[in-house]
């Protein structure tokens, strides 16, 4: 999808129907869930050193985002089998999209200021380094070759479970969105009644 004409079609108040997406890993996971907030989290490739540096401050914090009544949800523009290698630790649903269907109907785009943003760099050179080093202790596998590019911008919804989108953020550059603390937030004062927007 081009830069230039962005596609933002979901809004604090938009209204998703359901659905069920399939994880790499373990059962249908319907959402919106009716028992708890859905943070949908749209990330790049299989094995990205920015996203996996991201996704490790949700993994140390998992414990507490599931306390706070929150659902995890990761999607990838990957397919399945390269997903698994490169996520069987993560304690959260993963989703292959490699046609990138969601990333269409979400509005999810994908632009050179993916990378060429200056505000990535400095992320990008600290997941490089901390992937390198996994890499070479085991612990990780190198990055899969980048299925649907590399370009890919990142995004985040907070979905009630009645369907109705509370919060959104579209990412300006491949290291822009929430953070843990933010989700967090954002939870607690939309669960309080106000209107936020993030």
């Amino acid at each position: 999808m081009s830069s230039s004409t962005p596609r933002r079609p979901l809004r604090p108040g938009s209204l998703l129907g359901p659905r069920e997406l399939t994880p790499v890993s373990g059962p249908p996971l319907p959402v919106p869930d009716p028992d708890r907030l859905v943070h949908l989290q749209f990330r790049r490739f299989a094995g990205c050193p920015v996203c996996n540096l991201h996704l490790r401050s949700f993994v140390r914090r998992h414990a507490e985002i599931g306390a706070a009544g929150i659902q995890e949800v990761v999607v990838f523009h990957s397919r399945a089998e390269k997903l698994r290698e490169h996520t069987a630790d993560l304690p959260f649903a993963v989703v292959a999209d490699p046609d990138k269907r969601l990333y269409a109907e979400f509005g999810v785009e994908s632009a050179p200021r993916a990378l060429l943003d200056p505000r990535v760099w400095g992320p990008i050179v600290r997941a490089v380094l901390r992937s390198s080093w996994a890499i070479l202790r085991g612990r990780e596998r190198a990055p899969s070759r980048p299925h649907g590019g590399r370009l890919g911008l990142p995004a985040d919804f907070l979905i009630a479970a009645d369907g109705s989108v509370l919060a959104v953020k579209y990412g300006e550059h491949a290291y822009d969105q929430w953070e843990v603390e933010e989700l967090l937030e954002l939870a607690g004062t939309l669960r309080g009644g106000d209107a936020a927007r993030a």
